[in-house]
């Protein structure tokens, strides 16, 4: 019996070192490993769409030779000009409030409204007419909250110059006023910021800009500029110099 239960004992050690053996792993050979790369989620970036200065759009309206395309911030034309009118990439409040939820997405800010031939659509950064404006599309724009501008224009014996309203109280003493009135015409631009407001200025029948520390932003050279959104919807400004061809600067004087 004593024999028997030694025989059984070594049969099991040599079955299960058998065992062990077969799943030993096999050695890895050395080599380059080589890398899957996983396709990334979402849209490719378009590599036209640079940015040289993150305040700008990446897509500036521009006009030539009569009508409105889109250039990058190198100046280079991405959408051609082929437009009647072309805005900023900018939210359409009445296309996100449009009764059609189909037509809702084409209200984002991805998309930019243009006309062409009495026709508005709305295209997208590659210059695809993506949507097709239609009055029953349209809804009503939910109004943000208004933002108390901080500062007027105010006008002195013929001079404008700046206040700040609630703390402007005495016309006759200089202490009271932000910018003493010393411009031909001031008119302070819509934007998000209000305690630091862009704001246009005539001196020496000339356009430039200034902030509310009277400092030139813009030199006076321009024969005028115009008092729109576009500091609001694309931090720059439209200006022209022989009063018919109007272009976009930006807060540097750098010409797109």
């Amino acid at each position: 019996m004593k024999n028997i239960l030694n025989f059984l004992c070594v049969f099991i050690s040599i079955f299960v070192f058998s065992q062990t053996k077969s799943v030993k792993k096999l050695p890895v050979k050395k080599g380059k490993k080589t890398v899957v790369n996983k396709p990334s989620a979402g849209i490719k970036k378009n590599p036209d769409l640079v940015i040289i200065n993150p305040d700008l759009p990446v897509l500036i309206p521009k006009k030539e030779n009569g009508n409105f395309g889109y250039v990058n911030q190198k100046g280079k034309f991405i959408i051609q000009p082929e437009y009647h009118i072309a805005v900023f990439f900018y939210e359409d409040c009445n296309l996100l409030n449009s009764p059609n939820e189909k037509a809702r997405k084409f209200g984002s800010k991805e998309y930019a409204t243009v006309e062409k031939d009495m026709i508005s659509y709305r295209v997208d950064k590659t210059g695809k007419r993506v949507y097709q404006f239609k009055e029953s599309d349209l809804g009503k724009c939910k109004f943000e909250e208004y933002k108390q501008q901080l500062y007027q224009a105010y006008v002195l014996n013929g001079f404008y110059g700046i206040i700040e309203k609630a703390k402007f109280v005495n016309a006759a003493d200089y202490r009271d006023y932000q910018i003493y009135p010393q411009y031909q015409y001031l008119y302070i631009m819509e934007g998000d910021d209000v305690a630091h407001p862009m704001i246009v200025a005539s001196h020496n029948d000339k356009f430039g800009v200034i902030d509310v520390n009277n400092k030139v932003i813009v030199p006076f050279e321009y024969s005028n500029i115009k008092r729109n959104f576009s500091w609001k919807l694309g931090k720059m400004f439209e200006v022209t110099k022989d009063g018919a061809n109007y272009y976009y600067i930006d807060a540097g004087n750098k010409t797109y």
